[in-house]
């Protein structure tokens, strides 16, 4: 006679935490992609920058998974942050100027 609703409270209940959970994992990651964004053009020292990219293009892929693009987010670590960071790292250390040595 009487509908017996704990069964489905009890999954709607489990589903308002994990939904609670997702949604400060993306704002945390989120805030991450934002504040590495920003210490990339603010930031001086090109290594530092670098390392910043490295991380805000890994908080993007975080958040890839957490859209269920397993595949994407495999590519964006795979592309970005492997390739570009790489490239990047290989133009400073062949751009930059060696101390010139006084003979004397």
């Amino acid at each position: 006679m009487f509908a017996d609703f704990s069964k489905s409270s009890k999954g709607f209940l489990k589903e308002t935490h994990t939904m609670v959970y997702e949604t400060i994992a993306f704002a945390l990651f989120a805030l991450v992609t934002v504040g590495c964004s920003l210490g990339v053009v603010l930031v001086r020292d090109i290594w530092h920058s670098a390392l910043l990219l490295g991380g805000a293009l890994l908080s993007v892929a975080v958040h890839y998974v957490m859209l269920q693009a397993e595949f994407l987010a495999a590519m964006q670590i795979l592309v970005y942050v492997g390739g570009v960071l790489i490239l990047i790292t290989f133009a400073v250390m062949l751009t930059r100027t060696q101390p010139e040595v006084s003979s004397t």
